[in-house]
């Protein structure tokens, strides 16, 4: 149940990053827009911590995510890093989609690892 419940985290989360850039049409006007870019920041430090606790067992199946570029994101959004903007653009557009990618093929080939126990 776990699992399930770390996974759901990260897809809502990634999620709602994607509607928040759904009227946006370039990286400029991501950075231009503050309030946006607070609440996409928030939404990418939710996933970035969420991964960073993983169980041990799930961390090994997803062994195709990029485990670096998500530790250097969530340490730039914790310290705000020097190259935190290339990091930030990076996450929106390299690591929530290929994240939610490898989860959703993960719950397709086993299911029960994401199954409620009651």
């Amino acid at each position: 149940m776990l699992h399930r419940l770390q996974c759901d985290i990260v897809r809502m989360a990634g999620e709602k990053i994607g509607s928040l850039l759904t009227d946006m049409q370039n990286e400029d006007e991501l950075f231009e827009s503050a309030a946006t870019l607070h609440a996409v920041e928030a939404q990418l430090l939710v996933m970035s911590q969420t991964l960073a606790h993983l169980a041990p067992e799930l961390h090994a199946r997803l062994n195709r995510i990029d485990w670096q570029g998500w530790g250097q994101l969530h340490h730039l959004l914790e310290t705000d890093g020097p190259s935190r903007r290339e990091a930030v653009w990076y996450g929106v557009r390299s690591l929530v989609p290929a994240t939610l990618e490898l989860i959703a093929d993960l719950r397709k080939r086993e299911p029960l690892w994401f199954q409620i126990d009651y």
